[in-house]
């Protein structure tokens, strides 16, 4: 089975993108555990939260081949937030490698939107390159959404890869 990851900084349009690809092809999407998550903790997130998020988001995706982030966006936080990533969600990282994963790759170049649970609206950039980096390094076969058409472009590239059913 193939998986459609929609990922890459916060306020990329992750969320609305994966959004339309499920109504477009009448499947459902795996959401952000994150975002769940830490909309129910009554105290600031520390990396050990991470682990958590991670496993749970493991957990809620297996089911799915459309997810809305994956464990690449907690390791990619991980290191930027606090300088390094739990050995579990690195190695389930590496046992994803043998997946047929494409992702959709959101480039920050819409507006900002502010949101309670975002905390990084000044560098989007310099964390879509570390995105970029990490799933290049990984092997992963990946499609940049950015500019005008966003979800045009997305469905034509899905279309060519991936047979969803």
């Amino acid at each position: 089975m193939h998986k459609i990851i929609v990922s890459g900084p916060e306020s990329s349009g992750k969320t609305t993108l994966c959004k339309s690809i499920s109504e477009y092809f009448k499947i459902s999407f795996c959401k952000e555990y994150a975002r769940k998550y830490l909309s129910e903790l009554s105290k600031e997130y520390k990396q050990k939260d991470l682990l958590n998020i991670a496993s749970n988001q493991l957990k809620s995706e297996k089911k799915e081949s459309l997810l809305d982030t994956d464990l690449i966006t907690i390791k990619i936080w991980s290191d930027y937030k606090y300088g390094n990533c739990d050995n579990w969600i690195l190695e389930q990282i590496k046992l994803q490698q043998k997946e047929n994963r494409f992702y959709l790759l959101c480039k920050p170049d819409l507006k900002w939107e502010p949101d309670p649970l975002r905390e990084n609206p000044s560098n989007r950039m310099d964390i879509f390159k570390l995105y970029k980096k990490e799933i290049s390094s990984l092997g992963h076969d990946y499609y940049i959404v950015e500019g005008k058409n966003r979800f045009e472009n997305s469905i034509a590239k899905i279309s060519k890869k991936i047979v969803l059913i």
